[in-house]
């Protein structure tokens, strides 16, 4: 049997059932797919599902996030199947535990199976769809100063490669003070008929301004009428600090492309990672790394949908990848409605605390339409990264913007591990200061 042959004949079998391997008959058991929520469903209940060390206050779990309990029991079922048999274990359920992971992402994102690629970071989302862009002389790619340098480095290596040029424009001047209607209106302006790619992100980590992608979708669209397809400018969204967040489907967003990892507010194992495109977005990038879905997918390679081939293959860490589908599942068991009203209520919470305070500017804007997770802040008479350690002092993990963000804040981000207590202890600890 050929490693095409044994990768795509395998048995498929439920979750949660029990496989047995062609080579020697050791069992391979498949991670349930669906476990239980939190018995009562309460906030204190949701917390106690992660390992975080109880005497700190976990205010930037945006960074990288602590794996809940069904994540971290996945991974170990993985795991140890993998390390018992692993020729076995993949070849029994590669198929099932691949379009598990899929369906999970699909599901939650409201989109169809097939047009979603996996990942294992934003970063590498990002480079693999801008990478492959098909671009003609003279094309632009245009995206703004409060975009994450790894946007930035994305585009220039592209262009590096010839056939366009990147631009960056200013959305908004002070963060604190962003408008939604300028924000449309700086974009309509910037747009040209060179402009082949519209490159945001939609929370900006260094501000944490979110941005009303809907409306922008409309700005697109409406340069976009007149364009033949091959000139369409297409609207790309990182969407890392909004997934996890924000109860919308992708379809509502309105933009063509949509990157994101998923090891950050969704709480999926670290190393994951999605890519969704409409179909005509698809179309206008390539893949740069071989895929293996063809091992397990029965149709011939020409009829692969392109989610597919833009899926890089190889041997990942796949007891990471298939643990995805309990992080959705968990956000979906509480209820995508009720996750974003909480993140939101803890971070205005946050915010009006901190602006109450004499010696604190509060940079992220008030507003839940411009703002989601992250709060940005200054202290009077303190550099950021003075008061990230006296916080750090208190036992409060904050952090500070990275350094090609100019100028540098100090930030607080409260999420689904964090309880009003701990935001009023934050606030009390930036008070001190």
């Amino acid at each position: 049997m050929d490693r095409r042959d044994f990768l795509i004949g395998g048995l498929t079998v439920g979750a949660g059932a029990v496989a047995f391997a062609r080579c020697g008959g050791a069992p391979v058991p498949v991670a349930p797919e669906d476990p239980a929520a939190p018995a009562d469903g309460s906030w204190e209940s949701i917390r106690a599902e992660f390992a975080l060390d109880p005497a700190l206050v976990p205010m930037s779990s945006f960074f990288l996030a602590s794996h809940p309990r069904p994540v971290r029991e996945a991974i170990e079922r993985h795991r140890r199947a993998l390390d018992a048999n692993p020729y076995g274990y993949i070849e029994e359920n590669i198929k099932e535990l691949e379009v598990g992971v899929r369906r999970a992402a699909a599901d939650y994102l409201g989109v169809e199976i097939d047009a979603i690629a996996m990942t294992d970071s934003t970063t590498m989302g990002l480079g693999l769809f801008y990478g492959g862009l098909t671009l003609r002389d003279g094309q632009e790619l245009l995206t703004t100063e409060h975009d994450h340098i790894v946007t930035h480095i994305s585009l220039d290596l592209r262009a590096r490669r010839g056939g366009a040029t990147v631009r960056k424009i200013a959305l908004y001047d002070d963060p604190a003070k962003a408008d939604a209607t300028q924000i449309a209106e700086r974009l309509a302006a910037a747009i040209t008929p060179a402009t082949r790619v519209v490159a945001v992100t939609w929370v900006h980590s260094g501000t944490g301004v979110k941005l009303p992608i809907p409306a922008l979708a409309e700005v697109v669209a409406r340069a976009n009428r007149d364009r033949a397809e091959a000139d369409r400018a297409l609207l790309v969204v990182d969407g890392v600090h909004g997934l996890g967040i924000e109860d919308v489907t992708l379809e509502a967003l309105g933009c063509d492309a949509f990157i994101a990892g998923c090891h950050k507010w969704i709480f999926g194992p670290r190393g994951t990672g999605v890519i969704w495109a409409r179909p005509h977005a698809w179309a206008a990038t390539t893949p740069t790394i071989c895929t293996f879905d063809p091992f397990w997918r029965p149709e011939p390679l020409d009829k692969l949908p392109p989610a597919a081939w833009m899926t890089p293959g190889g041997f990942h860490s796949f007891e990471h990848r298939w643990a995805l589908p309990p992080a959705f599942a968990l956000h979906q068991q509480i209820g995508k409605p009720r996750v974003a009203a909480r993140i939101h209520e803890l971070n205005r919470r946050c915010k009006e605390g901190l602006a109450k305070l004499p010696r604190v500017r509060v940079r992220t804007p008030m507003a839940d339409d411009l703002s989601a997770g992250i709060i940005c802040f200054e202290v009077d008479g303190l550099t950021p990264e003075q008061v990230v350690t006296k916080l750090h002092d208190r036992k409060i993990v904050a952090s500070v913007t990275p350094p090609f963000y100019t100028p540098p804040y100090a930030r607080l981000a409260p999420s689904l591990v964090t309880l009003e207590a701990d935001v009023d202890r934050a606030v009390a600890a930036v008070a001190e200061l």
